[in-house]
C-alpha cells in the first residue's frame, strides 16, 4: 500500500505505485503534468507494462501506444484499438465513460480487475489511469499502467480475452482530506447500496469533489 503527500493510495503492486510516484512528481502543483513531461527514459524498467491513450474524432478512446508486456497479455498489438475492446461486454459504456472522467477532471482512477483468457484461467491486476495535458491546456491522454497481482506461468503463454472489474476508485489527491468519506468508498461499493449506474457514480462523485475544492 502507497503512502504520500495526498494521502492514503490503495495501490498494492510496485509497477502501479512507481509510475503513479513519477506522474505525481512530474505535475508538480498542477492537476496534470503535460504529456511532453513524460520521458519514457525516466522509467525505463516500466515501459512495457505502461499505455498511452488518447481521444479520437469519432469520440472513443483508443490505444495510442501500449508496452509489450500489455500486448503480449492479450495476443496482439493493441495500438489503435479501442480502450474498452478489453473490457467484458456489459462494462464497454462504463470502461470509457471513466477513461473520459479521468481526463474531463483531471483525476486518476485505480481499478482491480480479473482477467479471463480463452482456455478459463483467470488472474488479478491492477490498473492505473493518470492524465495528461496537451499544450493548451486540454486533458486529452491518458498515461497508465497494468500489472498483474501474481506471477502466473500461462500468462505467457495462453493470451487474456477480457478483463472484468471488480473495483474502481478514484485518487482525489489534494481533495482527499476534505472529501465526505461516502466519497473514499470503492465505486462499486456505493453501486451495490444505492443501485445507481457506475457512470453516474462517479460523475456524482467527481461533482461532490469539486464543490469541496470550491469552498
Amino acid at each position: 500500500m502507497l503512502r504520500n503527500g495526498t494521502g492514503w493510495c490503495e495501490m498494492r503492486l510496485q509497477t502501479t505505485i512507481e509510475i503513479f510516484e513519477y506522474w505525481n512528481r512530474i505535475r508538480g502543483a498542477a492537476d496534470a503534468p503535460l504529456k511532453s513531461q513524460v520521458e519514457p527514459s525516466a522509467v525505463p524498467h516500466l515501459l512495457q507494462s505502461l499505455f498511452i491513450l488518447e481521444t479520437r474524432k469519432g469520440g472513443d478512446i483508443g490505444f495510442r501506444l501500449a508496452g509489450t508486456r500489455i500486448c503480449d497479455l492479450f495476443g496482439r498489438d493493441l495500438r489503435g484499438e479501442r480502450f474498452s475492446s478489453l473490457w467484458a461486454n456489459g462494462q464497454l459504456a462504463d470502461i470509457e465513460r471513466t477513461a473520459m472522467g479521468v481526463m474531463d477532471h483531471a483525476m486518476p482512477a485505480l481499478f482491480n480487475a480479473t482477467g479471463y483468457s480463452t482456455v478459463g484461467h483467470q488472474a488479478s491486476f491492477e490498473i492505473i489511469m493518470m492524465p495528461l495535458r496537451s499544450p493548451d491546456g486540454a486533458c486529452d491522454r491518458l498515461l497508465g499502467a497494468i500489472a498483474p497481482a501474481a506471477a502466473a506461468s500461462w500468462l505467457e503463454i495462453v493470451p487474456l480475452e477480457f478483463l472484468a472489474l471488480d473495483r474502481s476508485r478514484l485518487l482525489p489527491g489534494k481533495f482527499d482530506k476534505a472529501a465526505p468519506a461516502e466519497l473514499r468508498r470503492p465505486i462499486n461499493r456505493i453501486v451495490a447500496g444505492k443501485s445507481i449506474h457506475f457512470g453516474q457514480v462517479m460523475r456524482r462523485m467527481v461533482s461532490q469533489l469539486l464543490s469541496v475544492e470550491a469552498r
